[in-house]
């Protein structure tokens, strides 16, 4: 297995977050690397997300898990690799928050790919992580 985490605090509201979070369609908006989304549902688990980054061929997402103003997880398939990715968020103190990335990619060959693919994937997670917080009021 292979994980990685990056965490930001800020003062926006979970409400302010969760809003653009399952605003999918504009992820771009706040996350430079994606260029386009598209959901084909209501933002809940089992509905599918196709999210294409810059120049590049449109990934296939699954939202695993859903609860409003608190977190969702999307899950990617790879051949035996899945990338499990979760955005939550968590209280830190009177009138502030933590959003919290966390991404885990198991399977078969995880140990290997992982350190492979893992840091080009989360690179970008500190800048989209403030950008995203900075939309949100924070």
């Amino acid at each position: 297995m292979w994980e990685y985490e990056h965490s930001i605090e800020t003062n926006a509201t979970p409400e302010a977050i969760w809003r653009l979070w399952s605003d999918v369609e504009n992820w771009g908006a706040w996350n430079g690397e994606i260029e386009k989304t598209e959901i084909n549902g209501p933002f809940e688990a089992g509905t599918q997300i196709l999210m294409t980054p810059p120049g590049d061929e449109p990934i296939p997402l699954v939202i695993a898990e859903a609860v409003e103003n608190e977190r969702f997880v999307d899950e990617a398939r790879f051949g035996d690799l899945l990338l499990r990715t979760t955005h939550r968020i968590d209280t830190a103190g009177q009138d502030l928050n933590r959003v919290v990335y966390r991404m885990e990619i198991t399977g078969d060959g995880a140990d290997e790919a992982g350190p492979q693919i893992g840091p080009g994937i989360t690179a970008d997670w500190p800048e989209t992580m403030a950008a995203l917080v900075k939309m949100a009021g924070g």
